[in-house]
């Protein structure tokens, strides 16, 4: 208990010191997650809803490498990041490595299984109670996916919290490809493994919690927004 009231200590008055490089930290780890977790959530959607309706050839195999990569090494799309924008890869004339964008693509390649198996859930279930009554309406299937995202949009709040909980929370990856420069590419998590193993403990717990509430207060606002949505509709 001791530790945490230290650590709630050191968040508030890390806060209250108004830090431009603190303050910078944060605000790359935002525009990083959250263009991730966009992207992830716009490609995602639109993957797990077609899996859930249209029978393409190898679907099966489909679903399965999509559950297959909910536990993708971190690392692994590191290195595969790396290899694609490094120098002697084959989008190394862009100069993306050791870049916010960089960062952003890796975020989105781990978040992105997360939200398509999800919303695949949601939609397979829809469609299997709901599917045959749209179609005998005339329904084109393009159309029943929308009515099935609108019926089905609390479990894409889940979907979209869930990958940002992942990219928000990431280091293995953006540490590759970000190379965690400071002032230019360092976020909340990897200023976090810095501290820590520099043994400024203090300084890391700060950080922690402030992550803590960041990624509560953005939870708490989707799901005041999806109240809201569901009210209104």
């Amino acid at each position: 208990m001791n530790e945490m009231g230290q650590a709630f200590s050191s968040a508030l008055a890390l806060v209250r010191s108004g830090d431009p490089e603190l303050l910078g930290i944060i605000a790359l780890s935002l525009r990083v997650s959250l263009p991730a977790t966009a992207l992830a959530g716009l490609i995602g959607t639109a993957l797990g809803a077609a899996l859930a309706i249209y029978r393409v050839p190898g679907r099966p195999a489909l679903l399965i490498a999509v559950n297959a990569l909910l536990g993708l090494p971190p690392v692994v799309v590191g290195l595969a990041v790396y290899l694609l924008v490094s120098r002697a890869g084959p989008l190394g004339s862009l100069g993306l490595l050791f870049t916010p964008t960089a960062m952003v693509v890796a975020q989105t390649l781990l978040a992105l299984p997360i939200v398509t198996a999800l919303v695949h859930r949601v939609c397979a279930g829809l469609w299997r109670e709901y599917g045959d009554a749209l179609r005998a309406d005339g329904a084109s299937r393009p159309r029943a996916a929308l009515t099935l995202l609108a019926m089905g949009r609390a479990g894409l709040v889940t979907a979209f919290l869930a990958a940002f909980g992942r990219a928000i929370a990431e280091v293995g990856a953006i540490i590759m490809v970000g190379g965690n420069i400071r002032g230019v590419t360092r976020t909340m998590t990897t200023a976090i493994a810095l501290e820590t193993s520099r043994g400024d403990l203090s300084l890391a717990l700060g950080l922690g919690v402030i992550l803590l509430v960041l990624t509560l207060a953005v939870s708490a606002l989707a799901f005041a927004l999806n109240r809201v949505a569901l009210a209104s509709g």
